[in-house]
């Protein structure tokens, strides 16, 4: 398990963990906030994460809250998925991640299911 905090010197408060499971399904959990000053600690842990697996899961669930840079990093990180031939699932259920992706017109972009364990499965 990898947990990743901010420096700190920065007033962006974000908690990263993963962990691998059996088959190369990759599990990345995101607490906090996914701003200008987090969204880079995100890209750069799932983009290592998404070397080692054959899926990749993101749980949003604990995003207090998901700016436009985070949106960003988002679609940065389907892009990157999709070229390395890894499914790409998120976690979310709540109002905090799904409003910004269907406003921003993303969330079709994503398969987004309700919790990890729908995840785990095709």
């Amino acid at each position: 398990m990898t947990s990743v905090r901010p420096p700190a010197d920065t007033d962006g408060q974000i908690t990263l963990t993963s962990r691998a499971e059996d088959g190369g399904l990759r599990i990345v959990a995101v607490a906090g906030e996914v701003d200008m000053l987090t969204s880079p600690q995100l890209r750069t842990l799932v983009l290592d994460e998404l070397q080692l697996a054959s899926t990749l899961v993101v749980d949003l669930e604990g995003i207090t809250f998901l700016g436009t840079s985070g949106l960003a990093v988002l679609v940065e990180l389907r892009d990157a998925a999709r070229t390395a031939e890894v499914p790409l699932r998120l976690v979310c259920t709540t109002r905090r991640v799904l409003r910004p992706l269907t406003i921003a017109g993303l969330v079709t972009l994503f398969d987004v299911r309700d919790s990890v364990e729908n995840a785990r499965s095709t």
